[in-house]
């Protein structure tokens, strides 16, 4: 059955009344970032370009996506890899995708790195600093590294860390786990070379960005960027025909996802009317769930109708393959998009450091 997300707004009682255990978490996370400040916990350095994206919160705040467009920059240019934990896969340990993976093997993120970026090496592994040689023994061309989800993973220091914080969720307004979103302190931010505010408004204005950049009060040296979140063209998840919402069309939403927010606020507008499964944040779908899935939506009474999903959803359906086929089943893509036309400013910061670290090597 489907799972309740925490932030769902009846659960935020509860989430007040663990204070205490945020206060004990906070104080774990303060003293283990002071045995990394230290050096009594070290940090690992490699010699050759590593990016880390990551958020000092918990889950949705568009990793996946800046992930997905460091890759489309820098792919042409540079040999890559990604390395990720492959959160909740059936699996342990290290693991390059091949064409026989699945998403159980080594996670839905990897394997979509890998579906849409066959030509990047794409790794998993909980030890990231175990990880990176074996990636390196197993891909010796490699030229550069992103490290996926891994700001808070401090036994690798990256030459370059990207920090996302979502636009509905600044990590300045938020508290610690259990009762916030927060996993590591504020004050980590200022380990960052780059912050991005992510899942702005198309139309946010220079006023409300400034009066954010104030709000973050950001250190000389880094850098801040807004971004949106731009939706694709529909295709279907098995054999990828194309289809465009109208406004008579009425969508089943199946989603498990941190974060499904903003493609509801898209339905509201491009669609009919919409219902919605959800499931936890990389919920791994099983045969009654698909049941469950077309019980819904055989449900709906209407002409029009279709279920949709994301593109992170899909890669843990595809499995049903046969079932799938005659279902009006798609999938919407999602991309990264920076506002203020600052896409030319973060790339060359990008490709800078790369080119500094590969001259200096």
């Amino acid at each position: 059955m489907p799972s309740m997300n925490f932030n769902f707004p009846l659960l935020k009682p509860v989430r007040i009344i663990l204070f205490p255990f945020s206060l004990l978490y906070l104080a774990a996370i303060i003293i283990r970032n002071w045995f990394y400040d230290k050096n009594i916990l070290p940090s690992s350095s490699f010699a050759l370009p590593v990016i880390c994206v990551g958020n000092v919160a918990a889950g949705g705040t568009g990793k996946s996506p800046m992930v997905e467009y460091l890759l489309q920059q820098l792919g042409t240019q540079y040999k890559l890899a990604t390395l990720s934990r492959g959160y909740k896969r059936k699996t342990k340990g290290y693991a390059l995708a091949n064409t026989s993976s699945t998403a159980l093997e080594i996670g839905d993120e990897p394997m979509q790195f890998y579906q849409k970026f066959p030509h990047v090496a794409v790794a998993v592994g909980e030890e990231r600093v175990l990880a990176v040689p074996q990636l390196l023994h197993d891909r010796p061309d490699t030229e550069a590294i992103i490290l996926d989800d891994a700001f808070q993973h401090r036994a690798i220091k990256a030459g370059l860390n990207i920090v996302l914080t979502d636009y509905n969720n600044l990590y300045t307004r938020d508290w610690y786990l259990p009762t916030g979103d927060l996993r590591d302190e504020r004050r980590s931010v200022q380990r960052a070379d780059i912050v991005v505010v992510t899942k702005c408004a198309a139309d946010l204005d220079d006023s409300k960005a400034y009066e954010i950049k104030k709000e973050l009060a950001l250190l000389p040296n880094q850098q801040l960027f807004f971004s949106s979140i731009r939706y694709g063209q529909l295709y279907h998840i098995i054999h990828g025909s194309n289809y465009q919402i109208t406004n008579d069309v009425e969508v089943l939403l199946v989603t498990g996802i941190a974060n499904p927010k903003p493609l509801k606020r898209l339905l509201t507008d491009v669609a009919g009317t919409y219902e919605q499964l959800v499931y936890t944040d990389h919920h791994i779908f099983t045969i009654d769930d698909l049941n469950e899935i077309r019980r819904r939506f055989e449900e709906m009474d209407t002409k029009h109708k279709i279920i949709l999903t994301t593109e992170k959803d899909a890669v843990r359906l595809k499995k049903f393959e046969q079932e799938l086929q005659a279902l009006p089943f798609f999938v919407i893509p999602i991309e990264m998009r920076f506002l203020f036309d600052d896409d030319a400013r973060f790339t060359a910061l990008i490709g800078t450091f790369i080119k500094q670290f590969s001259a200096s090597a």
